[in-house]
């Protein structure tokens, strides 16, 4: 006897694969964005004041471009979308060379390897935004470029020299002790559980 109208349970090998390409996908982002630091740390505005001299500033710059560096790249790619809403062209090949951005860079959860070799992030960073940069000019917007170049670098600076660090720091031991907490509780229950199996 036929059965009409029933829904086949089984899928298709070609959406399985979709389906856990879209998986790996959403870890990739959750990984990705992991590494950037949250907003609400970046512009928190009890911990901005003016540097009391010229070393101070320096080592502040220093450590929020570590810190922050995700999210600073972030600020400054959206800076130069910004100034190329105007040109169809030059936002093309910066949406084109977003994509590199997200996978090279963002999204990426494991060491870029090449020819057997690991390369830095903040090789990988420079040289994205070199490329980034080159393939734009040569769509004839150098003005542009420059300019949302020159208001990203101010901003970033800006910010840089007058976050403190200390909050920084603090959290960064925080973050640490938490995960070696973990980690030895998470220890400490595998051998519990190890102990606890069926004796002879």
């Amino acid at each position: 006897m036929a059965n009409y109208g029933t829904i086949p349970t089984s899928s298709s090998p070609g959406t399985s694969t979709k389906l856990e390409y879209i998986s790996r996908a959403k870890e990739r982002i959750k990984a990705g964005l992991g590494t950037r630091r949250p907003w609400k740390v970046m512009f928190n505005f009890r911990s901005f004041n003016f540097p009391g001299n010229l070393s101070e500033a320096l080592a502040r710059v220093r450590t929020n471009i570590a810190y922050f560096t995700m999210n600073y790249a972030i600020v400054v790619l959206i800076i130069l979308f910004l100034s190329l809403l105007w040109h169809p062209v030059s936002l093309i090949v910066f949406i084109v060379m977003g994509v590199a951005w997200v996978f090279l860079y963002f999204l990426r959860d494991e060491p870029l390897v090449v020819l057997g070799r690991t390369i830095d992030d903040r090789v990988v960073m420079i040289v994205l935004g070199v490329l980034t940069i080159f393939f734009l000019l040569l769509t004839h917007v150098t003005l542009n470029v420059l300019v949302s170049l020159l208001v990203g670098v101010v901003v970033v600076l800006i910010h840089g020299v007058t976050r403190k660090t200390d909050d920084l720091l603090l959290e960064e031991e925080a973050t640490g002790l938490m995960s070696s907490t973990h980690a030895a509780a998470a220890a400490a229950g595998a051998g519990a559980g190890a102990g606890a199996g069926p004796s002879s």
